[in-house]
């Protein structure tokens, strides 16, 4: 049995992440790896499933941006249901080579791209080369939560496309606003102790 242990209000808490798999579309059923301990928070499937039937459940192209990957599988999951690219950002040097290894899996490493580095650092490289993200998947250490912040500033940056979705996942106890600078909450739900939030851009 594979599991990790979470660290949350003080209390070291064992999770089991024993089905860690790709759900569906073009690489669904293979199993991906996941790197044990508190230094990644692997998204359940259950939870990752409920995530993309409420933004898809299936793409037709667009651009992907995981920028706390962790093991890559909320973006190997996007490109597996029909997104073109996707960049996966971690600075954790082991965490990447379990994204890497999952990617592989796939058997199109060329749909990916891979960066270590601070997520801050990264959101200016992107920028520099012109990025522009259709979906934002935020999952970041519970410490080091700047959501509203990083959005804002990939969006002031031009990251962000005009019909960009924003998937956050965060512990329960972190209270998301209900909109960040031109992003509205579309969706809020609760999965035991982990809190999905959904944001789109206001309409004009």
């Amino acid at each position: 049995m594979l599991f990790y242990f979470e660290v949350k209000q003080g209390k070291l808490i064992r999770r089991d992440v024993s089905s860690m798999r790709i759900i569906s579309g073009e690489y669904g059923g293979r199993r991906l790896k996941s790197l044990p301990g508190d230094n990644t928070r692997p998204t359940t499937d259950k939870v990752k499933e409920s995530i993309f039937n409420m933004i898809g459940p299936y793409f037709d192209g667009g651009k992907v941006l995981d920028l706390f990957a962790g093991s890559g599988s909320l973006a190997i999951e996007a490109v597996s249901r029909g997104c073109e690219l996707a960049v996966c950002v971690d600075k954790n040097y082991q965490a990447l080579n379990v994204i890497k290894e999952n990617i592989e899996l796939t058997k199109e490493s060329h749909k990916f791209k891979v960066i270590k580095g601070d997520a801050d650092r990264v959101i200016l490289q992107l920028a520099n080369a012109g990025e522009v993200f259709d979906y934002l998947f935020l999952d970041p250490p519970y410490a080091q939560q700047k959501i509203n912040e990083q959005v804002i500033k990939m969006d002031e940056l031009g990251l962000l496309s005009g019909e960009a979705l924003i998937v956050c996942e965060t512990d329960r106890s972190v209270k998301l606003t209900d909109s960040i600078g031109e992003f509205v909450c579309r969706r809020r739900q609760n999965y035991g102790g982990t809190e999905v939030v959904i944001y789109e851009r206001t309409e004009e």
